[in-house]
């Protein structure tokens, strides 16, 4: 789900006959990129010369989970997919951890080489998940509303409850010292805690009319948080003090789209690159990633440029040197790369990490192809509008006064019948 050029970390998994779920995924950091498509991670050091160095790891492999259908409160729990929901790097990049349908956390050390460290049962199906600055802690978000954390220096040992949410959560992060848990709601809310304390609540910030798709502390202004939802905005925050400083309406931006008045602008995707403060954005179904650069002094965005895709995106990733990586649904060129020229991002072709990562995802196409096409993840998580609640109310009360009608008709008829007995009766 995030991303940044300072590193990166990112969810994916759903489509077709699976639950609904984010889908494939892209992450960099350092000299490593992973990717995800259903149930398989691929990673790579993308930048080394050669064909060897490819991680593959198959969840439908891994250890089940030692409390079998049992979550970690002991209770019964469906069978789920083997899909991956969220994954990230650590800030070195020397570990990676991830969740999938099946409630199995897995812990991965990098270096020197890719292992996998231990596989735990979570509690519920998870929705976002960040590793500490201090690399000591996992931060597992989940449909239920809680955060648990997970120690990486015991790295068999049970989760803690740190803090709940009472509605689905759909992102997670911290700030870059560790003193504070983000975490976004589907009800709107944006909730600022301290890690040493959850219970306490620094502040709120409140605005967003939908659910919050995205949140995402900006590295090198670590003052400053950028927000996403499903009411078509981006907002900046002074976090802290829970004050909005800068609202964008992407339906402002979004070109022919924006004729479209029932056009929802979701951001699934946010990536920041630290060197120039670029912010990329992917839009949930529009096959366009959107470019601004923040102006931490103004405390707002600058729209910079909009990159056309020939198929959907599913992830972007900024390197930390500003080249902009794209995962779309396209068997072909399953990787776009982007590289800055002149104050815009063109189109590379001739990069030998781009073709090394192509032909790794083109061999293992077979994992992705089952999310082209994919319903939105997004669309069942928005408000009734008041046009659609007041449609159910007369058609509520249309049924209403057809079930009265009815029950008149059917009185009226019985009386009739009662009427014409009693007549004959007295004829006799």
């Amino acid at each position: 789900m995030e991303g940044d050029g300072c590193g990166g970390g990112c969810g994916g998994g759903g489509g077709g006959g699976r639950r609904r779920s984010p889908g494939p995924a892209l992450a960099l950091r350092g000299a490593l990129m992973a990717a995800s498509g259903g149930g398989r991670l691929l990673a790579a050091p993308y930048r080394e010369p050669g064909d060897d160095g490819l991680f593959v790891f198959d969840c439908i492999n891994a250890e089940k989970p030692t409390l079998g259908n049992q979550g970690q409160d002991g209770k019964q729990t469906d069978k789920g997919s083997d899909d991956i929901l969220a994954f990230a790097f650590s800030p070195s990049g020397g570990y990676f951890a991830l969740t999938d349908d099946n409630k199995r956390l897995i812990l991965f050390c990098t270096k020197p080489s890719w292992e996998c460290v231990s596989i735990r049962c979570v509690t519920r199906r998870c929705t976002s998940l960040v590793i500490t600055a201090a690399e000591d802690k996992i931060l597992v978000a989940d449909k239920s509303g809680d955060v648990y954390s997970y120690s990486i220096t015991e790295p068999q040992a049970d989760g803690k409850l740190e803090l709940g949410h009472l509605s689905l959560l759909l992102d997670v992060a911290l700030s870059p010292d560790d003193r504070y848990i983000l975490t976004a709601d589907r009800d709107e809310k944006i909730r600022i805690s301290l890690t040493n304390a959850p219970y306490y609540i620094v502040s709120f910030c409140l605005g967003h009319r939908e659910f919050v798709s995205k949140i995402f502390v900006i590295p090198n202004y670590p003052d400053l948080l950028l927000s996403a939802s499903g009411d078509s905005t981006l907002r900046l925050w002074e976090y802290k003090s829970g004050e909005e400083v800068y609202c964008c309406h992407l339906s402002s931006i979004c070109g022919t789209e924006a004729a479209k008045t029932d056009q929802k602008y979701t951001v699934s995707r946010i990536t920041y690159c630290c060197q120039g403060a670029f912010v990329a954005i992917l839009v949930d179904c529009i096959p366009t990633v959107y470019v601004f650069q923040l102006d931490a002094v103004a405390k707002q965005l600058v729209y910079k440029q909009q990159i056309s895709l020939k198929h959907k995106g599913w992830d972007i990733a900024f390197e930390e040197t500003g080249d902009l990586w794209m995962l779309q649904e396209d068997s072909e060129a399953p990787l776009q790369l982007y590289r800055p020229c002149d104050g815009q991002w063109k189109a590379v072709t001739d990069d030998r990490g781009l073709q090394k990562m192509t032909k790794y995802l083109k061999d293992n196409w077979a994992v992705f192809e089952g999310f082209v096409g994919a319903e939105s993840y997004y669309s069942n998580l928005y408000k009734a509008s008041f046009e659609d609640m007041d449609t159910y109310l007369q058609k509520k009360e249309e049924k209403l006064l057809q079930k009265k009608k009815k029950r008149q008709d059917l009185q009226h008829g019985a009386n009739g019948q009662t009427k014409k007995m009693k007549t004959e009766e007295s004829s006799l």
